[in-house]
């Protein structure tokens, strides 16, 4: 592990043979790069700015960086707490924890970093114990409630990768059928929308294959859920010009839904990706709690669960 600097901000660099990872302690301690090595793929969407500049508590997440890895909780949209003592407590954009000032130690043998961070207002504790393997990011979670009462939550990882139109999704089977979650698109039409995956038809009649990136010319932004949960707990990209793939498993019992992120050039221009393993749906803690699909962790206890990221090649 080594100290080193990253767009302004002082950095931390883990690497072996196989991959080199960014993570930036004042913010959040995010991961702000993952190349893997042998074909120089940076597979984490950067930011076109030179200079990096952490949020403050409560910021919204359009108004600043929005490339890398962000852990997301206890919610992704803005909204109250939904329930017991803590009810009605705002949480801001994005959730609290990608705004926080994190601690964190190095292991002992180099190999990762175990980093967390406390709710200023919410009764919980989070931690990401993080080993770089070969050619895996072993991540190992715990949300510690520290309350008398169950504590619910969305988690997910924010992680906005780079793609082309040479990247696609590689799912599970039994994920068949998604559900917009954007206000109103051109592709999958009006929030609540439901559609087959991959193949689906546009409000229009166009046929579309969601699986598929476009080009950034496309000016399109897409959010969605598959209906199903993924009980496989597995989904990659795969970058069909090399044959590159970043896989993600999880534990399917504790992180049950998938979320997908694509902005096309459709939001402020961006052009990324995202699969977003999640406890809870649909971005809106309040909405999960009213639907019985958020996570809940309980008095005085812990959710734990592993995720780990894979970066791998197939044959073209």
């Amino acid at each position: 592990m080594d100290k080193t600097m990253y767009k302004g901000l002082p950095a931390l660099r883990l690497e072996n043979e196989y991959l080199s990872l960014v993570f930036l302690p004042d913010y959040a301690c995010k991961m702000a790069s993952l190349v893997k090595k042998d074909s120089r793929r940076e597979f984490l969407f950067q930011s076109p700015s030179d200079k990096l500049t952490p949020p403050p508590y409560g910021a919204a997440f359009s108004a600043y960086d929005s490339s890398g890895f962000d852990e997301v909780l206890p919610s992704i949209d803005a909204c109250p707490y939904p329930c017991g003592a803590y009810q009605g407590v705002p949480i801001p954009d994005h959730g609290e924890v990608w705004a926080l000032k994190w601690q964190y130690a190095l292991h002992p043998g180099a190999d990762g970093l175990t980093a967390w961070v406390k709710s200023p207002k919410l009764p919980y504790q989070f931690t990401r114990d993080l080993t770089l393997h070969e050619n895996e990011i072993r991540m190992h979670y715990t949300l510690e409630n520290l309350s008398d009462e169950p504590f619910e939550f969305i988690w997910t990882p924010h992680c906005l990768l780079n793609c082309s139109p040479h990247t696609v999704l590689v799912l599970p089977d039994n994920l068949t059928e998604m559900m917009t979650v954007e206000h109103s698109t051109r592709t999958l039409g009006p929030w609540g929308s439901r559609h087959p995956y991959p193949l689906t038809k546009t409000p229009d009649g166009v046929p579309a294959d969601m699986s598929k990136t476009q080009p950034a010319s496309d000016k399109s932004c897409e959010k969605f859920y598959f209906t199903q949960k993924n009980t496989q707990g597995w989904c990659a990209v795969k970058h069909t010009d090399n044959g590159d793939t970043l896989t993600y498993r999880y534990d399917a019992d504790k992180v049950p839904y998938l979320g997908v992120w694509k902005t096309q050039g459709g939001y402020r221009g961006d052009y990324n990706i995202a699969l977003e393993p999640c406890t809870g749906v649909y971005d809106d803690l309040y909405v999960a709690h009213k639907i019985r699909r958020a996570a809940v962790c309980a008095p005085k206890g812990k959710y734990e669960w592993n995720f780990t990221m894979i970066a791998g090649r197939e044959e073209v």
